[in-house]
């Protein structure tokens, strides 16, 4: 049995929601509460599991602040981490050896996903995306619609 075939099987077995896209590829959406839906490609090479899930485009402000709050959130993370492109976008990377892909592992692998992005998001958005999410709130205050859903990424001197 392939590397690919066992993910396949190990994926089945958690009852996990995945598509398969490619030779060795698997689209894997993760559902959360704060981030709805991560979707996490799980990509089976030489050597590794490879695992790319985007988080957010380029923070239009506070980069610097973003970067450094993902760093930061990065002691804590288990065999992912966040990394940045070339176009500033934000990922959450990682590799597991070949001989790790059993469930268990695949598993917390699939857990960390989530935690790093479901935690982070809003605190995220809130500092990336200020500008944007004040301009909507006062849009909206002004022309008397809700701005209910703006509430978890208000900074709270806002």
């Amino acid at each position: 049995m392939t590397t690919a075939d066992q993910l396949q099987v190990i994926l089945d077995g958690l009852e996990v929601g995945y598509e398969r896209v490619g030779d060795g590829e698997f689209l894997v959406p993760l559902r959360g509460d704060n981030k709805l839906v991560t979707n996490m490609l799980l990509t089976v090479a030489e050597s590794a599991l490879i695992v790319e899930a985007f988080f957010m485009r380029r923070p239009d402000d506070n980069l610097d602040e973003v970067y450094a709050f993902l760093l930061r959130r990065n002691l804590r993370t288990f065999g992912v981490h966040f990394a940045v492109d070339k176009l500033g976008d934000i990922y959450l990377t990682g590799r597991l050896p070949l001989p790790a892909v059993n469930a268990a592992d695949i598993d917390t692998l699939l857990g960390a996903v989530i935690a790093a992005a479901d935690e982070c998001f809003n605190p995220a958005i809130s500092l990336g995306f200020a500008a944007a999410i004040r301009s909507e709130k006062a849009w909206r205050d002004k022309n008397g619609l809700d701005d209910t859903n703006l509430a978890p990424f208000l900074r709270p001197t806002e």
